[in-house]
């Protein structure tokens, strides 16, 4: 008796009582008609096959039941309906809660734009950093080389004279009054007329300009071959005459700008080699140096610098009328981050107009 209870309890928790039509056959039922069912001791013990297999059974008539309501429910509720019920539980939702959503994606929104700030703002930074990093190295190289020369004039151009010259100037007095072909002769040193051009300017008595290259003197890697400059008057003789080259390739070291000019004396010693005595110091540089000075667009990085002279002397019996520029440009040093790939440059040019 107590198996056949136990038996039950666990019919019990099977929760069989709504199917349990499909366990009574209708012969049965005829067959019993007013009578009782059999009693508990007629029934015949479950086992426990019996139990596994009436458990599958009820989960899958279970299971099938609620396939089908799902479907039914699903297929019952329009797409308008299912907006409108999520509206509905939108609408729900506390007023708080909303406002600390708002509050939170407003929050997210700030930190993201700061941390695009704060990307945006040191990558400036860092680029500031780096000019003027650059600008104070080229600033101490220029210190450093002018601290080098700063000595008394005669101490300057003991170093001058013992820097190694490539090249010598010409003597540009000798061409005065020369044909084309007589000064290109004079010159030697490889001369060869590299190009030639009219000039038809009023009032200017130079008709024709020839450029000669000294092709047999050291090129510079910067600033090319030495060259000389003839300007021709209408007859064809030579009534200007003029010349550049590198200044290291005269011998003149990396001195800086204002010591070139003020101390060693680049402008004057060149016209003296040229054949025109120019008395020293007549070379006078502005004080200010923002009046030959140019800078990169951040104000800092100096690019250029460079000067024009001019002057006049009286010489043999003549007047002799001088001019020359002094430049050094500093675009390669600055992309190397080397002062010594600095190009420096000297023009003089002597006329007798």
């Amino acid at each position: 008796m107590a198996k056949q209870r136990d038996t039950f309890e666990e019919l019990d928790d099977l929760d069989m009582t709504d199917d349990f039509d499909d366990y009574i056959e209708e012969d049965d039922i005829e067959e019993w008609g007013e009578q009782a069912p059999p009693a508990p001791e007629d029934v015949e013990p479950l086992t426990e096959d019996d139990i596994a297999a009436a458990k599958a059974e009820r989960a899958r008539r279970s299971g099938k039941r609620g396939k089908h309501g799902a479907h039914g429910k699903s297929a019952g509720v329009s797409k308008a309906e299912r907006k409108a019920e999520k509206k509905r539980q939108k609408d729900e939702v506390p007023e708080y809660m909303r406002k600390s959503r708002r509050m939170r994606r407003v929050l997210i929104v700030i930190i993201i734009l700061l941390v695009i700030l704060m990307i945006v703002g040191g990558y400036f930074v860092v680029r500031m950093f780096q000019t003027v990093q650059s600008a104070a190295t080229q600033q101490a190289q220029i210190t450093s080389a002018e601290i080098d020369v700063n000595q008394t004039d005669d101490e300057a151009k003991e170093t001058t004279t013992s820097t190694a010259r490539r090249t010598t100037v010409p003597t540009l007095m000798t061409l005065f009054g020369l044909t084309q072909e007589q000064a290109v002769e004079q010159l030697q040193h490889g001369a060869q007329v590299s190009s030639s051009r009219e000039v038809n300017e009023a009032g200017n008595p130079i008709v024709t300009e020839t450029r000669v290259a000294l092709t047999t003197e050291p090129a510079d890697s910067r600033t090319g071959t030495p060259t000389v400059y003839l300007g021709l008057d209408a007859e064809g003789h030579v009534i200007q005459a003029g010349y550049s080259a590198s200044t290291s390739a005269l011998g003149y070291g990396s001195f800086s700008f204002a010591d070139a000019v003020r101390n060693v004396g680049v402008v004057e010693e060149t016209l003296n080699e040229a054949g025109l005595a120019v008395p020293e110091h007549s070379v006078v540089l502005p004080e200010d140096k923002m009046a030959y000075s140019t800078y990169a667009s951040d104000g800092i990085t100096l690019t250029i610098e460079s000067c024009s002279f001019d002057g006049t002397v009286d010489q043999d019996g003549g007047t002799y009328h001088w001019s020359a520029v002094l430049s050094y440009d500093y675009s390669m040093a600055n992309a190397t981050g080397n002062l010594a790939d600095t190009m420096r440059t000297i023009y003089v040019y002597i006329s007798t107009f």
